[in-house]
């Protein structure tokens, strides 16, 4: 799209900034996209489905669903989404398209660019359609601009991966501890929706599976190695119930603890 004239933008009439009942949810299209929508979250949290592709909402998340695509979401009631989108078309050959989402950190433009296309019509300003396909080729390239640099992106990519692997081993490090999803994101400075998400995709499995296969090898080596009986052992890993202890220790190695013993 970089290339497109102005004038090849179509103005679609769906477009708005609102903020979601707590009940709101999109759900899944029975049709495919017919058109190109621009989707922004101000804030609030959510998960959005992308042609079956789950991914986090959050400030700054963007998207730009192309013609085709497979939609639906949802958000948390107690952080409601406020959201801008806008659908448009183009017209002839559209060229090179934006990748279909990216979170946005620096946003005090883009979210300018936004206002400024709501506002054009909610008030009806002169020449209103003339300046919103100028502002819309601007947000194109915007995207564009961010989706080239991917030096940058591999910088935050490689950071998240330190912290989600920091606090892997903080888990690993402390088994006994009763860890909380939201105390481990908080560490990494994310969502807890995300994280979760982040973890098992560079962890290779869920956090809270994770957490408990940590805390049976810690097990294991006590049982075997610390001179603990099973009961020392659950109570030194924070198992309240040594009868559950024994059903998810068994569950994981194939034996009960006092074999491993």
């Amino acid at each position: 799209m970089l290339r497109v004239p102005p004038s090849s933008f179509v103005l679609l009439p769906s477009f708005a900034k609102i903020v979601c009942e707590p009940g709101w949810k999109w759900p899944r299209r029975e049709k495919p996209m017919a058109n190109y929508d621009l989707f922004y979250v101000w804030s609030g949290e959510g998960e959005l489905m992308l042609n079956n592709e789950p991914y986090p909402l959050e400030k700054g998340s963007c998207f730009l669903f192309r013609p085709g695509d497979y939609t639906s979401a949802v958000h948390n009631p107690q952080k409601p989404l406020v959201l801008t989108y806008i659908h448009f078309d183009v017209e002839g050959d559209s060229g090179e398209v934006p990748e279909r989402h990216r979170v946005l950190e620096d946003t005090v433009e883009f979210e300018y660019l936004l206002s400024r296309y709501v506002r054009l019509f909610l008030v009806n300003l002169f020449a209103a359609e003339e300046e919103a396909r100028l502002i819309l080729k601007q947000v194109i390239i915007h995207l564009l601009r961010h989706d080239q640099q991917a030096p940058v992106e591999r910088k935050a990519s490689n950071q998240l991966t330190e912290a989600i692997q920091e606090i892997a081993n903080f888990i690993r490090q402390n088994p006994g501890i009763s860890h909380r999803v939201e105390d481990l994101a908080g560490r990494a400075g994310l969502s807890p929706r995300y994280f979760s998400i982040k973890f098992k995709e560079i962890i290779g499995i869920p956090v809270q599976t994770y957490m408990i296969r940590t805390r049976i090898e810690r097990a294991q080596h006590l049982l075997m190695h610390g001179g603990m009986n099973v009961t020392e052992v659950a109570d030194a890993l924070g198992y309240r119930d040594i009868f559950f202890f024994s059903r998810q220790f068994k569950q994981y190695t194939g034996k009960s603890p006092s074999e491993i013993r």
